[in-house]
């Protein structure tokens, strides 16, 4: 943020993170409104929430429905489960609704930014917007923001990187915003009770088929219910006894087979990520990266071998459960900084 008066649009959830962000950009002394978005019935109760926020800000809110624009984000999730893939809706929904259509409100608004309670950092260099690691690396939610279109970068603030979440409640509370003690959200915002299995079989019932499970020899080892129950890494809830811990390490689609293998058969050295996005001049040769394949992920130090058509990754040493259908994340170190450069949706582990 600068020292300068904007006109900034908010995106207000009524938790303690955006409404937070809202009233630092007043006390920073810009012009400040707030807008709600509606994208399933199962935020709906949010609202209600979102504009006590605006009220107790005192700032206009805006209450956009973007529930048809939000149905690609539910085709994309369905979609990706039945091709045995393992969906990453929020990431989508940054990049498609939050950092899409809502900018495109921000702007028809008046606005010359659009901000947002998420943990990470914009900085200025040299003329040039750079997604960065929030101050508390493990709150960090750069992740999440890495396939937004880098053109945006340059019109998003996000007050709340500077700030570890006790001091956003400290803050709220400090301010009267009645959203200190609200519980932090661990849920997919469209999934009731995050039971996304059965959310799934309600509106694709034709996902609960019997299958094999086997391992990596063909070897049968039980049956399962859908393979959309499966995620690779996974190792509890698997119903098989093997004498040693066991990991599925694999899913077909084709075949609706389950393969599970011990922990050296999740471990892999490449990764193959294709439909990336880069937040920096497209780079042209290899360079070396922390590169993360889940939200929770730290990061594991790796070469990073941008092509034409995709992104080839080698970990200098194995990494485990790269899942087709997540994100590889691509940081660099600039100083004590760490810098979101691109990303790309893993296809698959390659050895």
């Amino acid at each position: 943020m600068t020292a300068e008066r904007h006109n900034v649009v908010v995106a207000l959830s009524g938790g303690v993170d955006s409404s937070v962000a809202a009233a630092l950009l007043l006390e920073a002394g810009h012009r400040v409104q707030g807008v709600f978005m509606i994208t399933c019935e199962q935020g709906r109760h949010a609202q209600a929430e979102a504009e006590e926020v605006a009220g107790r800000l005192g700032i206009h809110l805006t209450v956009l429905d973007l529930r048809d624009d939000f149905a690609q984000i539910l085709a994309y999730f369905f979609g990706e489960y039945a091709k045995a893939r393992t969906p990453n809706p929020c990431v989508m929904c940054n990049r498609l609704v939050k950092f899409g259509k809502l900018w495109d409100f921000a702007r028809q608004a008046g606005a010359e930014f659009l901000a947002t309670g998420h943990y990470a950092r914009i900085i200025t260099t040299d003329g040039q917007a750079g997604l960065y690691e929030s101050v508390t690396p493990f709150k960090d939610q750069s992740y999440a923001l890495s396939m937004i279109d880098r053109n945006v970068l340059a019109h998003v603030l996000l007050p709340m990187g500077e700030h570890s979440k006790d001091q956003a409640r400290q803050i709220a509370r400090r301010l009267a915003l009645g959203t200190e003690a609200k519980a932090e959200s661990q849920e997919i915002c469209f999934i009731p009770d995050d039971d996304y299995a059965a959310m799934l079989e309600q509106h694709h019932p034709e996902l609960i088929r019997q299958g094999e499970i086997v391992d990596s020899s063909g070897t049968v080892l039980g049956t399962h219910q859908g393979i959309h129950r499966f995620t690779i890494g996974q190792r509890r809830g698997l119903r098989v006894a093997m004498g040693k811990p066991y990991y599925v390490i694999g899913l077909d689609a084709g075949s609706n087979t389950v393969i599970l293998g011990p922990k050296e058969e999740v471990m892999h050295r490449r990764l193959i990520a294709n439909r990336a996005n880069w937040l920096i001049e497209p780079p042209q040769s290899s360079f070396h990266a922390s590169v993360k394949i889940r939200y929770n992920d730290r990061g594991k130090p790796a070469t990073v071998h941008p092509t034409e058509d995709a992104v080839h990754v080698e970990f200098d040493e194995p990494n485990m459960a790269i899942t087709p259908g997540q994100l590889a994340v691509f940081y660099t170190d600039e100083g004590p900084l760490r810098r979101v450069v691109g990303a790309g949706w893993i296809e698959r582990a390659d050895g």
